[in-house]
């Protein structure tokens, strides 16, 4: 039985949350209680949801935590284009972060059919 870390939708989630932290390093030091917290508890939800989810004994209650990785997911994406809009991110790296969530949010919607079709 494969565990969490094996999961493609865990990895590039947990990349993302390395790439988040590494950026918000240089948000200015009064978003720390804001914005930098924001942003990084969104993106560290999305594989801690996943983690917990995969643990979970019955298919709606993997659902439901592969639906709030997904709110999750949703909410970084919106603290990336206030991050860009603020300036605190260059639009290059907001495109390249931005690549990556959608790219996550259709690894969700594959996981989450997968769970799906498990029962069948």
């Amino acid at each position: 039985m494969a565990t969490f870390k094996d999961l493609i939708v865990w990895q590039k989630s947990h990349l993302l949350v390395l790439k988040i932290y590494e950026i918000t390093k240089q948000f200015p030091r009064e978003e720390i209680y804001g914005l930098t917290n924001q942003i990084r508890r969104a993106a560290y939800s999305v594989p801690a949801n996943i983690v917990e989810g995969k643990k979970k004994k019955t298919i709606p209650h993997q659902l439901s935590f592969i639906n709030i990785a997904e709110g999750s997911l949703e909410e970084v994406k919106y603290f990336l284009i206030l991050s860009k809009d603020l300036k605190y991110i260059e639009e290059d790296r907001y495109n390249e972060l931005l690549k990556d969530a959608e790219e996550i949010g259709k690894l969700l919607n594959g996981y989450e059919r997968f769970i799906k079709n498990s029962n069948s």
